[in-house]
């Protein structure tokens, strides 16, 4: 009897079957294997996502810690302290005053003068705070042939009168409740200052309250007033 080789019949249902069972169990496999590698060809890329979002995070963390800290630098570095010099030079705007005895006047007057041109309020403490000293910086000026000239924005005349008063305010003050002298100079926050020379030009422009009486200030206003 002879071995005959020939080949798979395909069309015995016993192959046909194993056949289906074949695919039915290899495809999720399939799949299964095709969903990692799409995982890993992508996996990359969400990490290159997720490292660059957490550096911008970062940066911008760190960004906003050195804004705040230039910031706070900014305000308290010696030479904003002392004032500011951009705009010296210019001529300084001249603005109506009536003073607090009821005399019309204005800043055009006072040419021929240093200026220490101070804008305040009575509702803002660091205008309270710095008055003790432009009182005592008055004193020391005035027989210079200068003059601190302040400019109050208060709109209750009454608080602005009783505080003239109460500090024994010794340098001519105005009262401007519309704040137009003050945004004329570009004005919106209180203490302010502009150091006029005797010509009606700018010297120097100095934000926030100042300890007038400072080493600092003294000799600043000795140079200025030193000057003919």
């Amino acid at each position: 009897m002879g071995l005959s080789l020939t080949g798979p019949d395909l069309n015995c249902p016993l192959h046909s079957d194993l056949t289906r069972i074949t695919v039915i169990c290899i495809t999720p496999v399939l799949l299964l294997l095709l969903t990692c590698a799409a995982s890993l060809v992508s996996l990359p890329f969400a990490l290159e996502y997720f490292y660059m979002n957490l550096i911008l995070r970062k940066l911008f963390a760190w960004g906003s810690m050195l804004g705040a800290f230039a910031v706070i630098y900014f305000f308290t570095f010696p030479h904003y302290r002392q004032g500011e010099s951009s705009l010296a030079g210019k001529s300084a705007e001249n603005i109506q005053l009536t003073l607090a005895n009821g005399q019309s006047t204005n800043l055009a007057d006072y040419k021929g003068k240093v200026v220490v041109l101070n804008f305040w309020a009575t509702w803002c403490p660091p205008c309270v705070e710095e008055t003790p000293a432009l009182v005592q910086l008055q004193q020391r000026i005035a027989p210079r042939n200068a003059v601190v000239l302040g400019v109050s924005v208060d709109e209750d005349e009454s608080a602005y009168r009783n505080f003239l008063q109460q500090h024994g305010i010794n340098y001519p003050t105005s009262r401007d409740a519309s704040k137009k002298s003050a945004l004329d100079y570009g004005t919106s926050m209180y203490p302010e200052t502009y150091v006029i020379g005797r010509d009606g030009k700018i010297l120097r422009k100095i934000i926030g309250p100042q300890d007038w009486n400072s080493p600092e200030m003294t000799a600043y206003f000795d140079s200025v007033l030193g000057k003919s």
